[in-house]
């Protein structure tokens, strides 16, 4: 089903093609800059506290077998107290994973979605090579992601832990979540929006947190792209409400972000300790550092992201 006139007319709205550069391959993330990073790191932190946001590595985790070849993390020992150099000298052991890239907590890299045959930038979806994965547009061309970071907590403006299942988060959702945090986001902010789903997964529900999950809608990109966000996440699997809005309309924001934009998106992030360290301190505003790992050619990428109050 060809994509309807609703999704193009938004993607004319927020494209950011030839933005910076027709060899461009960061997209947003150029409006990370050192100016940026400075205002936010003076500005930001007050007490040193650490909230980290990613979920744990392991082999029972968000993953359901809903995405093909998407699996969990695989651990295996390689080399258990074994004396390489001789008897009774010092012992090492050593380990291994498999793991899909976007297993876990991950950022979605700009070659993660295509739409007509394009990426990001107008480049051919078909450089995207079986043996050369992303060619261009590859998660190691992310600049290191660190910047002022925003919690728009939208579970809490609507007075409830999670969002129910079908709740399509709105741009009046997102004003409402601003106004709370009590600050404007800005150009090149990270925004994380949280809806509580993450709490079906940490209660230890995998189903309940894949499906049916609320999550950005379509009327959403505009908002960011106004307020030139630098990449966004969120705490569930899909990062867009699904089953999507419109009928066979599947993973619309995923375009609009990745390719008509060029702004990375984060899923499967842990908001909740972070929620109430901000609810407590009044304060929704923080340093956050978010590195993708760089996998050469990776369309995605795990990230530790650690918010800094």
């Amino acid at each position: 089903m060809p994509l309807p006139r609703e999704f193009h007319d938004i993607a004319k709205r927020v494209n950011n093609w030839g933005r910076w550069g027709t060899d461009d391959e960061i997209g947003t993330l150029n409006l990370i800059t050192d100016e940026v990073v400075r205002k936010a790191a003076a500005g930001t932190t007050r007490t040193g506290r650490r909230i980290p946001l990613a979920l744990p590595l392991r082999q029972d985790g968000v993953q359901t077998g809903m995405i093909p070849g998407r699996i969990n993390p695989l651990h295996t020992m390689t080399a258990i107290n074994q004396e390489i150099f001789g008897p009774d000298t010092v012992a090492t052991s050593d380990d291994m994973v498999t793991m899909g890239l976007q297993a876990a907590t991950h950022w979605d890299g700009l070659a993660h979605v295509s739409h007509s045959g394009r990426l990001y930038n107008n480049r051919a979806a078909d450089s995207i090579t079986a043996h050369g994965g992303a060619t261009v547009l590859g998660i190691e061309k992310a600049t290191p992601i660190a910047s002022r970071g925003v919690l728009l907590d939208v579970a809490r403006v609507h007075g409830t832990d999670r969002l129910p299942g079908g709740h399509a988060v709105t741009p009046e959702d997102l004003d409402a979540a601003e106004e709370l945090a009590g600050t404007t986001v800005r150009a090149g902010d990270i925004v994380l929006v949280r809806t509580g789903q993450l709490r079906h997964y940490l209660a230890g529900d995998r189903r309940a947190y894949a499906f049916p999950s609320p999550g950005l809608s379509l009327r959403t990109p505009e908002w960011f792209h106004a307020r030139d966000v630098a990449a966004v996440a969120n705490d569930t699997l899909t990062f867009e409400i699904f089953p999507p809005e419109i009928e066979n309309l599947w993973l619309p924001v995923h375009a609009l972000h990745l390719v008509e934009m060029g702004m990375p998106q984060g899923q499967n992030w842990n908001l909740e300790e972070l929620s109430r360290a901000c609810a407590e301190a009044g304060r929704w505003a923080f340093f956050l550092v978010a590195v993708a790992e760089p996998f050469v050619g990776g369309s995605g990428a795990p990230v530790a992201p650690v918010a800094i109050l």
